[in-house]
């Protein structure tokens, strides 16, 4: 019944190699012939992944149409500023829906019009912006809207101390 083979020493530990090698035991060899998992990736080498979007509370649908703009840099003047954008109804601030979802205006210093977004940020915050994350140096912070009347402040500090606290009055329907 059982048949006993003689192999030469050499042959016999060829052989337990071998079979230890398909068990996934290594016999103190390393990883080699191993079938465990991949080591952990080096954390220095893990590129860091761009934070998941947050959507706006603001849609763009409720910021396209006519302004009225001004501006302001002392908050004391924000109600006369804003009776002063009232009074620029006559020469109006359109913005536009873009061709991909956004709002069509002006960057800073930019006279040619451009796709923005409305982005959402930490805390309920909102941004008017291009394409990247909320509250870059090209953004404005929307620091209040009612439908009415929109408050846009520039997040970078120079273009803001140049440009100041825009102020935009909605405009009413043209008769």
């Amino acid at each position: 019944m059982w048949r006993r083979f003689n192999l030469p020493p050499v042959a016999a530990v060829a052989l337990g190699l071998g079979l230890a090698g398909c068990s996934g035991g290594s016999f103190g060899f390393g990883n080699f012939g191993s079938l465990g998992s991949d080591p952990p990736p080096d954390p220095a080498n893990v590129q860091s992944l761009p934070a998941p979007e947050i959507p706006a509370t603001i849609r763009s649908s409720e910021v396209v149409g006519r302004w009225g703009y001004a501006a302001y840099h002392k908050p004391e003047d924000r109600t006369r500023t804003e009776t002063a954008a009232r009074g620029q109804c006559n020469h109006p601030y359109v913005i536009s829906q873009g061709p991909s979802g956004g709002v069509m205006m002006y960057l800073a210093d930019q006279s040619q019009l451009q796709e923005l977004r409305l982005k959402g940020g930490p805390g309920g915050r909102n941004f008017i912006g291009p394409t990247g994350q909320a509250g870059g140096p090209q953004d404005r912070e929307i620091t209040a809207f009612d439908g009415r009347v929109m408050i846009l402040t520039f997040t970078d500090a120079e273009v803001a101390g140049r440009y100041g606290t825009g102020v935009y009055v909605r405009c009413a329907p043209r008769a």
